[in-house]
């Protein structure tokens, strides 16, 4: 690992999925898993192939019974190229003695460059080089270059390039024994010998895939169909010491793309003007560097190396291509089929970084659940509420797309799945709509489709909350919280949780926005808003009462996760990691065993630590206040310990929220949990997940942590708030940002110094608030700040 690259040394199969899935290349359109071209798929290698919100529905039986599953396509396969000394065997380094193997993610530029040499025995090698690029100017482009270099030995090397239509979903192996086939409908042809297309399309969602390839070579180009296959071969005739160049230039395009007719149209006169590889790798770098510099992020060492790389597959998943497309934000990015391409509340931890860089990216995830508004209060009412309940898990259309049954690997199992009781997915995207609002200055938005949203997740809330007599408080019952590992009380027939404390927490918040976004509107569009909803008189006092009397649990003087949760039984954590070793995944091994971790005060990941997530302490206390409760830091810290020591940390989440709660709490173990959240998926902690696709909350919350979380930057009542955290193990570190109108406002902290610099700009002035002072930084100005100790 160096600055701008990651490097890997030498040829291990067992390794080849992780490296696959943080080799991908994408470019907000599409991505590429990071695999060798001339390898097909199998138990090693899996090179896969997405489209951003490219779906497909299929039914499989599962334990006795028909499940519905729509999943993420895995589209056809551009990558196929491989290559033999004529007559012989097709080389891979599965089958061929290799002496170097060298793989390397060139960050700054977006290139995969991969060399190996293989031997071919009685002192003959073969050099291959390979560059790749998902084209990040023009998303609908990939291009590969390979150089074949011999090396003791001259004759002929038969070059076959490939578009491979015959693939399915098969990345997951818990997936494995359900349908997978998304395709159909595939033939080939081609426009010239240089180049061949394929087209296909999905078996339920009927999207059409156009898909043209066109060979660069300084020999004649034979062209041969077996469908799903469009295959063009080449003979090359090498000698010692010279190198023959092949270039593979493919576009794609689907019928959910604008401004097109065909798809197949489409992607074959794309490829035929594109420019040669040279101009193709220029643009694409140029485009690179103004991501970058868009992005700046300056912090030392290895977690600055590490940032980097999170930083660049953020990009590769959520770039400025985004925002024209009807897309979500994919938890496990567009780099594998884990969770089926799902969208879940990752964009929590997602949309504060985009919001102070590329905020019409932000604005375009809003949008995919605008879309889904309709889609949310049809569920609410189908469920006897009003106003909008979300999907816990989200895909084409905004229905719920949570699995019926989920499979326990370790007693393989098939187990009835509730997380779709996760109903704080709607708060959620209440507090990415007025984050982002904060951050951007964007009234048309907050007014608009941003109030339609708050107001109706607010009104779910409300209709959600029952009034309970004995406490003389509102309460939210049969819910799971974010922990996931309990998801019904111990003995229970049916499923639910009451009074999960982020749950009732969140939704006092969101019903208060609702309220504050009611006064803030301009009479004309508030009165246009309540007739469009149907809003009466009474609800907005209904409103008022249950944020200020929802229920929050206490037990032993900490915050309770939810109700009863302290009248579980005490786990014997020692007693598990000594027999088990790793017990991230708990609730798999109690289940093996016959148990059930709904028994035990044992929770996966942060579920009330949330709240200092979301929340600067200032904040929280406030909405505690608002709610008639006093949230001291005492009772606070208490609350952090209880939760610290019942947490086994079965989500590459955890350590992000952990890490950045005690960062505020000024604790030492706050580096610990950091660490963790930025080896996450380099380090595969989770073990074996990233093979199936890298987890995007978490890279992007290791960038807002440095960006939000450690200096403390809150972006509300038209100000820059700051308060930073000293540790010692970052100190010094700087970011840009983008903040209402200013673009590229540098901020660096040193210790007990932090400093502001505001582009020239016709904007207007900064406000800046500190714990101690506000100050005003005009366009143009340098602020320099002294820190408190």
């Amino acid at each position: 690992m160096t600055g701008w690259s990651w490097t890997y040394e030498g040829y291990v199969p067992a390794d080849e999925r992780l490296r696959e899935s943080l080799c991908a290349l994408g470019n907000g359109y599409f991505a590429t898993r990071g695999a060798l071209p001339e390898c097909a798929a199998d138990n090693v290698h899996y090179p896969g192939t997405y489209v951003a919100g490219c779906y497909n529905r299929l039914t499989s039986p599962v334990a006795g019974r028909q499940v519905e599953n729509e999943d993420m396509v895995n589209v056809p396969n551009w990558l196929p190229l491989r290559f033999r000394p004529a007559g012989g065997a097709w080389l891979s380094p599965d089958t061929t003695p290799v002496l170097d193997h060298h793989v390397r993610l060139v960050l700054c530029s977006g290139l995969l460059d991969r060399r190996t040499r293989f031997d071919l025995g009685q002192g003959r090698t073969l050099i291959v080089h390979q560059q790749r690029v998902a084209h990040m100017a023009d998303p609908h482009l990939a291009v590969m270059r390979t150089e074949f270099t011999p090396e003791g030995w001259s004759g002929t090397l038969e070059v076959e390039a490939a578009l491979e239509g015959g693939v399915s979903n098969a990345g997951v192996s818990r997936y494995r024994d359900l349908d997978g086939r998304h395709l159909t409908h595939g033939h080939t042809g081609d426009a010239a010998p240089d180049v061949v297309w394929l087209r296909c399309r999905t078996r339920t969602s009927d999207i059409r895939i156009g898909m043209a390839s066109r060979l660069t070579a300084d020999v004649p180009i034979e062209v041969r169909h077996e469908d799903p296959r469009a295959v063009q071969l080449v003979r090359l005739e090498l000698t010692p010491g010279r190198t023959a160049v092949v270039d593979k230039t493919v576009a794609l395009h689907t019928s959910r793309d604008p401004a097109i007719s065909d798809p197949l149209y489409a992607a074959v006169a794309r490829v035929r003007r594109a420019p040669g590889y040279d101009d193709l790798l220029e643009a694409h770098l140029t485009a690179w560097d103004q991501l970058w510099r868009r992005a700046d992020l300056d912090v030392p060492g290895e977690s600055g190396r590490i940032l980097r790389l999170h930083l660049f597959h953020v990009l590769q998943t959520l770039s400025p291509h985004t925002a024209d497309l009807d897309v979500g934000v994919p938890a496990r990015g567009l780099h594998g089929e884990a969770y089926r391409g799902h969208v879940f509340w990752d964009e929590l931890f997602v949309l504060p970084y985009l919001n102070l860089h590329f905020p019409e990216v932000s604005r375009a995830l809003l949008y995919y659940r605008h879309r889904r508004l309709e889609q949310a209060c049809t569920t609410a009412r189908d469920a006897g509420r009003r106003g909008a309940l979300y999907p816990w898990q989200s895909g084409s259309d905004g229905r719920e797309e949570t699995q019926q049954l989920h499979l326990n690997p370790r007693s393989g199992r098939w187990l009835a799945d509730h997380s779709r009781l996760q109903h704080h997915v709607g708060s959620a995207i209440a507090y990415n709509v007025w984050q982002y609002c904060q951050a951007s200055d964007d009234a048309e938005f907050l007014h608009t489709k941003g109030a339609e949203m708050l107001l109706q997740i607010a009104r779910f809330w409300a209709d959600s909350a029952v009034w309970d007599e004995q406490l003389g408080r509102h309460r939210i019952k049969g819910v799971v919280g974010p922990d996931e590992y309990h998801e019904a009380y111990p003995g229970a027939t049916a499923p639910g949780l009451d009074d999960n404390a982020y749950t009732n927490v969140t939704a006092a918040w969101v019903l208060t926005r609702a309220l504050e976004l009611l006064d803030i509107l301009p009479e004309p569009r508030r009165r246009e808003l309540v007739e469009r909803i149907g809003l009466d008189g009474g609800e907005r006092e209904q409103w008022e009462d249950v944020s200020r009397t929802l229920h929050v649990p206490f037990h032993e003087g900490v915050i309770s996760q939810f109700a009863g949760y302290g009248d579980l039984a005490e786990l014997d954590w020692d007693g598990y990691r000594e027999r088990y070793g790793d017990i991230r995944r708990l609730d798999r091994i109690l289940e093996a065993e016959g148990d059930t971790v709904n028994r035990y005060q044992a929770s996966k990941q942060a579920d009330v630590l949330m709240l200092g997530y979301l929340f600067s302490p200032a904040e929280l206390q406030g909405v505690f206040r608002r709610l008639g409760l006093r949230l001291d830091d005492a009772t606070w810290q208490r609350t952090v310990d209880y939760y610290l020591h019942r947490t086994s940390h079965g989500s590459t989440l955890s350590g992000l929220v952990h890490g950045w709660v005690l960062a505020r709490a000024r604790r030492a173990e706050a580096w610990k949990f950091c660490q963790e959240a930025l080896q996450g998926d380099i380090a595969d902690i989770q073990g074996g997940t990233t093979a199936e696709g890298i987890h995007l909350g978490a890279m992007a919350g290791t960038l807002d942590l440095v960006q939000r979380g450690l200096p403390g930057l809150e972006t509300r009542e038209g100000a820059l708030w700051l308060d930073p955290v000293p540790l010692p193990e970052l100190s010094s570190y700087g970011f840009s940002l983008r903040y209402q109108g200013h673009w590229g406002v540098r901020l660096r902290l040193e210790r007990g110094l932090l400093e502001i610099a505001v582009p020239s700009s016709d904007a207007s002035p900064i406000d800046v608030r500190l714990p101690d002072r506000a100050v005003s930084l005009e366009p143009g100005e340098t602020g320099r700040l002294l820190l408190p100790d």
